[in-house]
Parts: structure tokens; sequence; C-alpha cells
């Protein structure tokens, strides 16, 4: 009656009548949002906004299969069992009504969602879902302020916000005086590393909670549960031998939602035979043909994927090293960042141990910035690989560290006179260049003159290893030593 009662208020105005019957055929979810602003107080009230509530605006049949078989209780979720299983903390929390501020952090269609969606039945708190997609600090502060009314009150508000990540600075700032006031109990989703996306001040009074891809088994048992289950296929009689379930639940990568569209696409597409529907293996072949990898350029993945390829090369494994760089390629990163990132490890891992090295992937990365994917995949390979069968040393990087944190914690050191540059007759007066001996015009091609400042003289950065061709260059380091030791 309520919702029947805001419609017929919308009625009776000419200008959200014409607005309404111009944008009939926009989404329930933007429909919704309107009539919870207009709902205002009420809504925030102490009431919870029940999901699973059907409308006059529900196309009865068109719920994706994701969507109907969502979990409605603790025992019916998948997965998450270091979580949510028998004695758990999280569970203890949910089940006792008794949880705090906290983020669900996780890949796509691992439950973060559902979690917050069954707290909400589970809470005797006013619950709100709050999305950052389409959501600014302007309904923020109107969520805020109705929740301190609640507070005054006596009544607790939860504030569930899907993909807080999405939320900049200052929006997230918005939060923390009423988190801290106790104002609402703050529930955040995100995808990304809550260390890197989410605010410190507001990190710091969440308990962060980590949901893992859902197990290859977890997938199969959830979609033979959505063959039975009366919300799913229940009431038809479908057909799937337990290969094609198991195919499925491998392709979805323990993304519970990709796993159900899947088997949801293939069922439709299955033969009809009467009341019966066969799925056979070639329409879970065509729907299973190419994978979306989870992938995002800026995200926790981009950063754990290149770390990954790195250090791969670094533990000479050349078949890790080209696995990872296929599932970078594959997802769409930009070849040139990964020839960069290549480039540097020829001489931060590798260096004179094998001085050929750099010049292997700087020609991988010429090649593709001349050619680009998908040619250029085959020398980023090469690459790759001769990076990883390389003699390892970090030799150079430790000498450039080492030197680094002397420049920057030290005074600026003069520089010797000796190895000033004379350009002028007035700095001749003053020494500059005074004494100074060109090698080359030297016996031995060597010289004995102090090129290091009188606080660093005897400092020692590079220190060579004995790792492929890096011995010679080690043994000749100790052959000059030692004759500018004898010729001092």
């Amino acid at each position: 009656m309520f919702l029947l009662t805001i419609i017929f208020r919308l009625a009776k105005t000419k200008s959200v009548c014409y607005n309404f019957k111009k944008d009939f055929h926009r989404t329930r979810h933007h429909i919704t949002a309107e009539l919870n602003i207009i709902a205002g107080s009420r809504l925030l009230s102490g009431r919870k906004m029940y999901y699973d509530q059907q409308t006059i605006f529900e196309n009865n049949g068109a719920t994706p299969l994701a969507e109907s078989l969502r979990p409605r209780t603790l025992d019916e979720f998948c997965g998450q069992t270091h979580l949510i299983g028998e004695g758990k903390v999280l569970r203890k929390l949910i089940e006792s009504d008794s949880i705090g501020s906290m983020i669900f952090w996780g890949p796509p269609g691992v439950g973060k969602t559902t979690l917050a969606r069954i707290i909400a039945k589970k809470t005797k708190a006013a619950f709100i879902d709050f999305s950052a997609v389409t959501s600014g600090i302007k309904e923020i502060k109107q969520v805020m302020e109705q929740a301190e009314k609640n507070r005054r009150f006596g009544e607790k508000t939860i504030l569930f916000v899907d993909e807080i990540h999405r939320f900049n600075k200052a929006q997230q700032d918005a939060f923390l005086p009423y988190v801290e006031k106790g104002s609402i109990i703050l529930i955040g989703a995100t995808t990304e590393n809550p260390s890197f996306e989410v605010n410190g001040a507001l990190l710091s009074r969440c308990k962060v909670f980590v949901l893992q891809p859902l197990k290859t088994e977890e997938i199969q048992a959830l979609l033979k549960r959505a063959i039975t289950d009366e919300r799913g296929f229940g009431k038809q009689k479908v057909n799937i031998s337990d290969k094609l379930i198991n195919a499925i639940a491998e392709f979805s990568d323990g993304d519970a939602r990709s796993a159900l569209t899947t088997l949801e696409m293939v069922v439709l597409n299955g033969k009809t035979d009467g009341d019966e529907i066969t799925v056979d293996e070639e329409t879970v072949e065509q729907a299973t043909s190419r994978k979306s990898l989870l992938y995002d350029k800026n995200g926790d993945e981009h950063y754990n994927l290149i770390s990954a390829l790195h250090k791969s090369m670094r533990n000479s494994d050349p078949d890790a090293a080209v696995y990872w760089l296929a599932r970078m390629l594959e997802a769409g990163e930009d070849p040139i960042y990964i020839a960069r990132r290549v480039t540097r490890f020829a001489s931060e891992d590798v260096g004179l141990a094998d001085p050929r090295a750099l010049e292997i992937a700087v020609a991988a990365f010429q090649a593709c910035n001349l050619i680009g994917m998908p040619e250029c995949s085959v020398h980023l390979t090469q690459a790759v690989v001769y990076m990883a069968m390389s003699p390892k040393s970090n030799s150079l990087y430790m000498a450039y560290e080492h030197a680094k944190q002397d420049a920057l914690s030290m005074l600026a050191e003069p520089v010797p006179l000796v190895i000033r540059n004379a350009p002028t007759k007035l700095m001749k007066e003053q020494g500059y260049g005074k004494g100074y001996e060109y090698a080359h015009d030297m016996k031995d091609k060597l010289s004995s003159m102090q090129c290091l400042p009188d606080n660093l003289l005897g400092k020692e950065y590079y220190v060579p290893t004995e790792e492929g061709l890096e011995k010679r260059y080690k043994d000749r380091l100790e052959e000059i030593k030692e004759w500018k030791k004898n010729h001092k």
C-alpha cells in the first residue's frame, strides 16, 4: 500500500507523470532509487530494504539465474568456510546481530553482496543499501543525517556500500565522523585492495574480511543445486552430465555468478524434447570458448601478475614466466608496459652476469613498439625466457641503492678539485682540474687520483659476484684495486 500511495502521488504531478511515461523503460534499479528518495525518512526510520520483495515493476521470468538463486541464509551460502563455517567469527557476529564496521574484499562472484543481504535479513537495525557507482557526496550526507537521527532514538543503522573503492577521498571522508560516533555500521564491498583504495583512517576502523574464489567442487555443488532448485531449473527436467558441469565450474575460475550465467546460457540453448532439455558438449564448448580473465590494468591483480612474472624470471623458472606473461597479454595488458619491466629486470637481476640480456630486452621493447600485438608476443616470450635462463646478479641494483642512500642522507659532498671541469681561466686559477691525469695517456690506462669525496674515500658500492660473465669483471676490479694500492 505504501508503494501504491507513492505512485498515486506521482500521478498527481503533471511533470512527474510525463517523466514517468518518458522513462518507463528505465531499469528497476533506477526507478526504485527514485521511489526511495521520495519515501525519504520513512525508509530510513527503521525499515529494512528487502531485496527479494516483488514490485509492480518486476518483470517476472526475466530475473537472471544468479539473482534467483542468491542464498537467503548462511546455510545456503556456498564457500568461504574460513569465514562463515560453524564456529567461525563472522558467522557468530551475523547470527548474534553484533556486527561492527567491516570491509568484504574479494574477486567478483564470491558472495560479498550476498553476505550483506543475509545480514540485512538477520539484523534488527535499519539497513540501507548504497551504491558507490550511482551515489555522490550529497546522497551520502542525506543518509548520514538520517542515520544520526536514528542513533539519537537508540536505533542502529547499517550502511552497505557496494564498490566502495569507487568513492574518492572526499566521499570516503564523509563516512568517517559517523563511523566514529557510532551513527552507522559501515559494510563495504570491494574487488580492489583496501590498503590502496580505502582511506587509512576509515580502514583502521573497519575489520577486513578476505573472500576467496570458490573451489571447483563448490561451484559444482552450486550448479547441481541450480538444476534441482525450484528457483532455478527445478521445475524442468534438465539433462547435463557431470563432465559438462565440471567444465563449466573450471571455466568460471571460482566466480559463482559467472558459473550460473554460463549454466543458464547452455540450458536455454539446449536441445528440447517435450518437457526435457538436454545440454550437449558442443553447446558447452561454444559457451566456454573464450574465458574472460580477471584483470584490471590499474588494480590489484595487475600488480600481482607483474610481480609473479618478475619473480618467476628471478627464480629461473621459464615455464612460470611464460605463463604469467600469457596471462597478462591475453587479458589485454599493454605489451610496452611488460617490455619496460623486462628491460628493468635485465639490469636489476641479471646485470653484468650476462650483459647481452639488456640487448635482448631492448630489442624486444623495440619489436613491441614497432609491430604490437599479437605478433610481438613471441618477442616478449624470447626475452622472458632469456631472462629466466640467464645467470643472476643484483650487484648493479645494490650498488645504486647504497649510493642513493648516501646521496640522500649525507651532506652534498664537494667534487674533488682534481676532477672538476675548468673551462675558464678563473676556474683554473682556483685549482679546478689541477693534477688531473688522463687515463689514456698512462701506461696501464690507470690513474691513482682520488675521485670520491674525502668523506667517502674507500667506500665500495659495486661488489661484483662470480655469476656468469661477472666473474671476469670481478677479477678485473681486483686487478685495478691492487694496481692503485701499489701506486699511491
